[in-house]
């Protein structure tokens, strides 16, 4: 099992590539909806945000979806989304067709053809997953894949909304 952390005295769980950039704003940008609409992260605001920075291309990327598509069936709602962020340049046919052979039914796609979140984000691989509180800050990161429905994992951020707060001691804006 591995699954991002926050210094905020969270536990660490198995797993490498974990960072923490608690408090960081996470940047805004745009993205096209399957229905074709534009969308910005800062539409999102007032809403806890799963992003998932992923890719059709990239196999650990296509194994992990099935667990985020669990995962937004528990967790997801109005005060919560899991947002998988594709950044195939093949745009939303590529996306949709992974997604029906895949049977993911709960996700909402977004898809970043020209590729500017993987650049916003810093990210050196997908895939990458990020909580965003609902005011737009980073409240932890993972590079590479994960499990993400595991009971640990859904234990863990369920943990993090519930405290929704930047922890004391930590950096950040």
């Amino acid at each position: 099992i591995s699954a991002f952390t926050s210094a905020g005295g969270m536990q660490e769980m198995l797993g490498t590539g974990i960072h923490n950039w608690e408090g960081a704003r996470a940047p805004d940008f745009s993205v096209t909806t399957l229905d074709g609409n534009t969308v910005r992260l800062s539409d999102l605001r007032g809403k806890r945000v799963f992003v998932d920075v992923w890719a059709t291309w990239c196999p650990p990327c296509r194994e992990e979806m099935p667990t985020l598509d669990r995962l937004q069936a528990t967790l997801g709602g109005p005060d919560f989304e899991v947002v998988a962020l594709s950044i195939d340049e093949g745009g939303m046919p590529a996306v949709r067709a992974f997604l029906v052979s895949a049977r993911i039914r709960h996700l909402r796609p977004y898809v970043d053809a020209s590729g500017d979140a993987r650049t916003l984000f810093g990210a050196g691989g997908v895939p990458l997953t990020l909580l965003v509180d609902r005011e737009g800050r980073e409240l932890g990161r993972k590079l590479g894949p994960a499990t993400w429905d595991h009971p640990d994992t859904v234990k863990l951020i369920r943990g993090v909304l519930a405290r929704n707060t930047i922890p004391s001691g930590s950096q950040g804006g």
